[in-house]
């Protein structure tokens, strides 16, 4: 691995003459998964409370041990699956909420000095086609990126090495020379166990929780830490 790691886990410097793409996760990494937090354990859980006349207490019991038994699989990730579960359009109701929705610290600078450098910029989320295009719509992400793969489209999510396998059909890329950047450890994981060898986890991915002390990948906790070696935008 290109990277030289403390023993807290962040990241001193990206050896990026070895980096030919980027590969950048969205919630939590370029964007601050507080909007996500907040709506999956407040705001669906007293909209499911409203909607089938039970407390806020017992909607989340109901919805707790959905959430153990499908995390980290596609339907996690679903807001179709999600709909039917709850009884009531969730796509709407994030839709209401979208003004919740912003960037991580230096996130747009960050992908503005990749623009302008020799990388390839790809968005890789395993976030549903409708949440987005409410990201979307919200901030101009698209505007710098080369790329942009949901794991919907892939019919598996990051956490599988069916993902990696397609993704690799649809847009070939050398792994020891790509750099992934993602919030989920365990994502992570599955892209090391495929063979990408430069990798990076983010330390604080919501703003509203503390930051992490001990990460398995090298860490960084704003994008700022890892300018050195890419375009001075000014």
């Amino acid at each position: 691995m290109a990277l030289r790691v403390h023993i807290d886990g962040s990241v001193l410097g990206v050896d990026w003459s070895k980096i030919q793409t980027v590969f950048l996760d969205m919630d939590g990494t370029l964007l601050d998964l507080r909007f996500d937090t907040e709506f999956w354990t407040k705001t669906v859980p007293h909209r499911y409370a409203q909607e089938h006349g039970v407390s806020v207490e017992d909607a989340r019991a109901y919805l707790n041990p959905i959430h153990q038994r499908e995390s980290g699989h596609l339907n996690w990730y679903c807001l179709d699956f999600w709909s039917k579960t709850m009884g009531f359009d969730v796509v709407e109701l994030k839709e209401q909420h979208a003004s919740g929705i912003g960037w991580r610290p230096e996130a747009e600078n960050f992908l503005r000095r990749l623009r302008a450098s020799h990388c390839h910029v790809v968005l890789l989320t395993n976030a549903h086609p409708e949440t987005l295009r409410i990201k979307l719509e919200q901030l101009a992400l698209e505007h710098w990126l080369d790329a942009i793969y949901t794991s919907h489209g892939f019919g598996a999510p990051k956490e599988y090495r069916d993902f990696w396998e397609r993704l690799q059909v649809h847009h070939p890329f050398e792994p020891t020379a790509t750099l992934f950047i993602d919030d989920s450890e365990s994502v992570l994981a599955s892209a090391e166990a495929y063979g990408v060898s430069h990798l990076i986890t983010l330390r604080q991915p919501d703003s509203s929780q503390a930051a992490r002390s001990v990460t398995t990948y090298p860490a960084v906790l704003h994008f700022d830490e890892l300018y050195r070696g890419l375009p001075d935008i000014g």
